[in-house]
């Protein structure tokens, strides 16, 4: 029984958003596994999920949602908390944060697999996005300049 209900976890936290304990846990009584609040956290300990801090929601170690919706609101969210500036330089997007916030934006970036960059790096601070061109830079920094206003 444990391994199939660790298996049904997998399958949701890849497709579906949770980002709490409780929700996981209504969703696994839906499929026909009742656990409490301690099985569940046993489990996701077992697992080794994470919450991600763009999203909140949990994911497998290194994996990222393979959603594109689900992405691209975990890039607005880490857009709205951690972007305090942005600059673009030919094909390059530099993106500015508070101390320790960069990986988090970084990450969300790169798992919303935007059109037009080719990767990231993220430093302390800063992140730069790569682009193609820097026809790709202009439009992905009025993208990342639109989502910061809304």
């Amino acid at each position: 029984m444990k391994t199939r209900r660790q298996a049904a976890i997998l399958d949701l936290v890849d497709r579906v958003p949770l980002s709490s304990q409780e929700g996981l846990r209504r969703r696994l009584k839906a499929l026909g596994f009742s656990v409490t609040q301690a099985t569940l956290s046993r489990d996701i300990r077992d697992l080794g999920l994470v919450k991600a801090s763009g999203d909140g929601a949990y994911h497998r170690p290194g994996t990222e949602s393979a959603d594109p919706a689900v992405a691209t609101s975990r890039l607005r969210r880490a857009i709205a908390e951690y972007l305090t500036g942005l600059e673009r330089s030919g094909q390059l997007v530099v993106l500015k944060t508070g101390l320790a916030q960069a990986q988090p934006l970084a990450s969300a970036v790169d798992a919303a697999r935007m059109s037009g960059v080719i990767g990231t790096i993220g430093g302390e601070d800063t992140v730069l996005v790569i682009c193609r061109n820097a026809p790709a830079a202009a439009s992905v920094a009025a993208r990342f300049d639109r989502m910061a206003r809304t």
